[in-house]
């Protein structure tokens, strides 16, 4: 009885962390840039994979879009919607809108998001996209990124990539058979029916990204 009650504890305290830039504004792990606003070209990047190659946006001009996902191996919140992520890649990127994971995370503070572990993840799990290493967090800055999970749903726009959706990926990250709304799902479905994204932002949930030299 005992364990379950301090597990309960540890998830609410979680859950408390979480919702907090939601209820009070923001803290310190919030990006103090503002970073790409919906209708904003994405600059291209340049990120090693774990399967030991770089890979850039530029890489994907074949594409339709992406689906670009902050997320990491030591957030219980990233976990939780693992399977969803993979999800989204089956369903999407045959139709032209891959994901593309990436991790910001700083290995010297949590030891899960050391490069061989997030390879060891990506395996045991069969991930069908990339999963890249930020780790100098310039990306995560300059997409604005404050929380893990967090989604940005890019359309390809002639040479450019433009930000349609900012945000969560879902409403409810503690049970995926009570999702109401599908946020990135719904984004990417109306972009593929030549129609407008009609939530295009959303407050994210989840870890705070943890910026070195803070």
């Amino acid at each position: 009885m005992k364990i379950k009650i301090n597990l309960c504890v540890l998830m609410v305290l979680c859950l408390a962390t979480a919702l907090q830039p939601a209820l009070a504004g923001g803290d310190s792990g919030d990006q103090t840039q503002p970073g790409y606003q919906v209708g904003d070209a994405v600059a291209n990047f340049r990120l090693k994979s774990t399967d030991g190659n770089m890979v850039s946006l530029s890489d994907f001009g074949n594409s339709k879009g992406v689906i670009v996902i902050f997320t990491s191996n030591h957030c219980p919140f990233a976990r939780a919607y693992e399977d969803r992520i993979i999800a989204l890649n089956s369903k999407f990127a045959g139709q032209g809108f891959p994901v593309i994971a990436i991790n910001p995370s700083d290995p010297g503070t949590h030891q899960d998001d050391n490069f061989e572990k997030l390879k060891e993840r990506a395996t045991a799990k069969h991930y069908g996209y990339p999963y890249l290493v930020d780790d100098a967090q310039q990306v995560a800055r300059a997409f604005g990124a404050s929380r893990m999970p967090q989604a940005f749903v890019l359309q390809k726009s002639g040479a450019q990539f433009t930000v349609r959706y900012v945000g969560l990926i879902d409403d409810n990250m503690q049970d995926a058979a009570a999702v109401t709304k599908l946020y990135v799902d719904e984004a990417v479905a109306n972009l593929l029916g030549g129609k407008p994204v009609v939530t295009t932002i959303t407050r994210p949930l989840g870890c705070a990204i943890k910026w070195k030299n803070q």
